[in-house]
């Protein structure tokens, strides 16, 4: 299994702490900590209009920087809004050919159908962003290796155009989509693509039945270079004492993570209860239309059988919860990995007994120091990256 980084490009408070432009600065110096510690990629989302939640409005722009900064650490997009509305496949198709150029053939690209707020921003319905994925998906490959390239499809025809540059990795980058449900997960495994998933707080039991799905599904597809990798994202802070990383402040940045998230992709906070106690998926539809009316914090509503999910009712409702409670709630969580070296060695185990290729190590989140994000980066690489690569 390898491990790698996943990064919003987020920081809590931004403009409270020294600003955008130091955040840019942070994430170079954090993707330069993460080669030299021995991470295999570096993956960064787009997304837009998320202030504090993400800052990753010019993915490539950032992955060309990062590119630049390093020599062997892979960049890859996770990913793509695809969207025609967002992004047209055939400037997509432009750019990731000029990064795996620019890269010297590191580039990874995955694809997102996005989600409520991005639709909703740049005018999408959820029917078309799902349409348009499965068209960008068989569309990119053509338009990378085609000459002349010619494309008959439901939203978009080309006759007889030279897209340039083609790429450098042969046959082509490595095609992902973010997925969040068992459909999602059959759906990439049809279409011959990776998969690029999270668990936030569910159980991984849930994560692990979709995979299952998803390799069932990629067994049959008829894509000519399929990519029969399964990465998942989600929170890692490791340090060779539990009180290190607590005083780090990872708990409450992990708790703000998932408690912030509905708001950014526009979900019923119920939604992600339910995915809590493992009843369902956060983003499967109808969850990802757009809310009607914002929601608004119950101060009396902060009980729950499950604790996680009245821990998230607390923070939802303001109140202020130190990161010694966060911690001891949130610790008996696989999706957790955040304490001392053996707890996060046994946790990133289960991920790969998942049958987990990539593990994606989100290391910046929330309100966690720099100095403790390149901390944990380190102590990864120093005490644990080997031993999952073996």
């Amino acid at each position: 299994m390898k491990l790698d980084i996943f990064s919003e490009i987020q920081k809590r408070d931004c403009d409270d702490n020294g600003g955008f432009a130091t955040l840019l600065e942070e994430s170079l110096q954090q993707a330069q900590h993460a080669e030299r510690a021995g991470f295999d990629c570096w993956w960064q989302v787009e997304h837009h209009c998320t202030p504090d939640f993400s800052y990753s409005s010019c993915p490539e722009l950032l992955l060309h920087a990062i590119a630049n900064a390093t020599t062997t650490l892979r960049v890859g997009h996770a990913g793509i809004l695809v969207p025609f509305g967002i992004n047209h496949p055939l400037r997509v198709a432009e750019r990731v050919a000029t990064l795996d150029h620019l890269t010297n053939g590191r580039i990874e690209a995955g694809l997102a159908k996005s989600g409520g707020k991005e639709w909703e921003t740049f005018q999408i319905t959820e029917a078309q962003a799902a349409a348009h994925l499965v068209e960008a998906t068989k569309m990119l490959p053509r338009a990378w290796t085609e000459s002349p390239f010619n494309w008959n499809g439901d939203t978009w025809q080309v006759e007889d155009r030279e897209v340039q540059p083609k790429v450098v990795q042969q046959p082509h980058p490595n095609l992902w989509h973010t997925c969040s449900s068992p459909d999602s997960f059959k759906r990439a495994g049809q279409l011959g693509v990776g998969v690029l998933g999270t668990t936030l707080f569910a159980p991984i039991d849930t994560f692990g039945e979709m995979l299952a799905g998803y390799r069932e599904a990629i067994a049959t597809t008829q894509t000519p270079h399929p990519n029969n990798q399964a990465g998942v994202f989600t929170f890692v802070h490791a340090r060779k004492s539990t009180k290190q990383a607590i005083d780090s402040g990872a708990p409450r940045s992990a708790l703000w993570y998932v408690s912030s998230a509905p708001k950014v992709f526009q979900v019923p906070r119920e939604i992600f209860y339910r995915n809590i106690r493992g009843q369902t998926d956060p983003r499967s539809a109808p969850s990802t239309a757009a809310l009607t009316e914002a929601e608004a914090p119950d101060a009396t509503d902060v009980s729950d059988p499950n604790p996680v999910v009245a821990l998230m009712k607390r923070e939802f409702a303001g109140e202020q919860i130190s990161n010694e409670e966060i911690y001891e709630t949130l610790n008996h969580l696989d999706s957790f990995i955040i304490g001392d070296l053996e707890t996060c060695r046994r946790k990133m185990n289960r991920y790969r007994e998942t049958g987990v290729d990539r593990l994606m190590c989100l290391v910046q989140m929330g309100e966690i120091p720099q100095q403790d994000v390149l901390a944990t980066i380190d102590c990864i690489g120093a005490e644990l990256l080997q031993e999952f690569a073996a």
